[in-house]
C-alpha cells in the first residue's frame, strides 16, 4: 500500500532490467520492423518511442512491447519475453543487424507525480522538456544514460536505460535525489494496481503468446485485447498478420475486455445475508477468476 500510495502521490522506483531488449540497425531496419509490427513504425521519428504489438501469420498476438527510433536506420525493441527467434525469421534478404543486448543494459522505471522533479535534480541535460513517449540522451552521475518519457503506470513517468556496469550508481543517485521527495522502491504487487489503473495490458495475464498456446482457443488478436488502437492498417502495404487484422477490423471481433462496476452497498447486503463482514481483495489477480449472476450462473 505504501509503494502504491508513493506512485500516485509522489514516485516509485522499479527495475525493468528483466525486459528482453533488442537493438535494429542497418539500411533495411525500418522496413523490417514495419513489416513484422502492427504498427507503421516507417511513420516514427528520431527520437520517438511507440507502444507496438506484434503477432503471427493468423494475427495472433505473440508479444507487445516499445519500440525507440535512436537514429534514422537504428532502433531498439523491448519486449516481454524472449522474441529473437521469432524475429530472426523474417530477416531474410534485408541488409539489417538484429542484436540482443538484453544483458548489455539496465532499465529503471520512475512513476509518479515527482518522477520529473527528481530526474532534474540530477539529469544533464534537464528532461523537463522532454514529451511523452519521446526519448532524450543525458547523464546522471557521470554516465551516459538514455531517458524515455514511458512507463507501466500511466503518465506521469519516466524510465531510465543504462549500460548494466553503470545501473548501481544511476540507481543511487535517483535513491538519493528522490529522498526528499518521498521516493519509495516498487514490487510488482503495487506495479500490477498501477498498470490495471492504467488500462495496460499484460503478456501471460491478459492473453498469452500465440506461440505458447495449445490450443486456438487461448490465442487472441490485439482487437480482442483491446489494443486495436496499436494496429495501422491505413497507406501501407502487407505485414505479418495483416489479412485476419483487416478482416476483423471490418467485421470486429468475436470478444472483447469489458469493465465490472463493484457496487459497494449491494456487496454489503449480501454479506449480511449470511451474516459476514463484507470483504474485498485489495490486490490485483494475476489468474482468472469466474464470474457469476445474481442466480448463480457462470457467466
Amino acid at each position: 500500500e505504501i509503494e502504491y500510495a508513493a506512485v500516485r502521490h509522489s514516485a516509485g522506483l522499479i527495475d525493468v532490467t528483466p525486459l528482453f531488449k533488442y537493438n535494429v540497425y542497418g539500411s533495411d531496419a525500418t522496413e523490417f520492423l514495419t513489416k513484422i509490427m502492427a504498427k507503421n513504425i516507417s511513420k516514427l521519428k528520431i527520437g520517438q518511442v511507440s507502444y507496438c504489438c506484434w503477432c503471427d501469420d493468423e494475427g495472433e498476438l505473440m508479444d507487445d512491447g516499445t519500440v525507440t527510433r535512436l537514429e534514422e536506420n537504428y532502433y531498439r525493441v523491448t519486449a516481454a519475453e524472449p522474441c529473437l527467434y521469432w524475429f530472426n525469421l523474417f530477416t531474410r534478404g534485408l541488409e539489417i543487424t538484429l542484436e540482443d543486448v538484453t544483458a548489455d543494459y539496465g532499465g529503471l522505471a520512475i512513476q509518479g507525480p515527482n518522477s520529473r522533479k527528481i530526474l532534474d535534480q540530477i539529469c544533464t541535460p534537464l528532461i523537463s522538456d522532454l514529451k511523452f513517449f519521446w526519448s532524450m540522451k543525458s547523464k546522471i552521475a557521470g554516465h551516459e544514460v538514455l531517458v524515455t518519457r514511458t512507463g507501466y503506470t500511466g503518465d506521469l513517468g519516466y524510465e531510465v536505460w543504462v549500460e548494466n556496469q553503470n545501473a548501481l550508481a544511476i540507481y543511487d543517485a535517483i535513491s538519493v535525489a528522490g529522498d526528499a521527495f518521498g521516493l519509495r522502491p516498487l514490487g510488482l504487487d503495487a506495479l500490477d494496481i498501477t498498470r490495471v489503473e492504467a488500462g495496460f495490458i499484460m503478456n501471460g495475464v491478459d492473453y498469452f503468446s500465440a506461440n505458447h498456446c495449445l490450443i486456438d482457443e487461448r490465442k487472441s488478436t490485439p482487437y480482442e485485447v483491446g489494443l486495436g488502437w496499436t494496429v495501422s492498417l491505413k497507406d501501407r502495404g502487407s505485414f505479418i498478420g495483416h489479412q485476419r487484422l483487416r478482416q476483423e477490423k471490418s467485421q470486429g471481433a468475436e470478444w472483447g475486455f469489458v469493465g465490472l462496476v463493484m457496487d459497494w452497498d449491494d456487496m454489503e447486503r449480501l454479506y449480511a445475508d449470511f451474516d459476514l463482514p463484507p470483504q474485498i481483495c485489495s490486490h490485483a489477480w494475476r489468474d482468472g477468476r469466474p464470474v457469476y449472476n445474481l442466480a448463480g450462473d457462470f457467466i
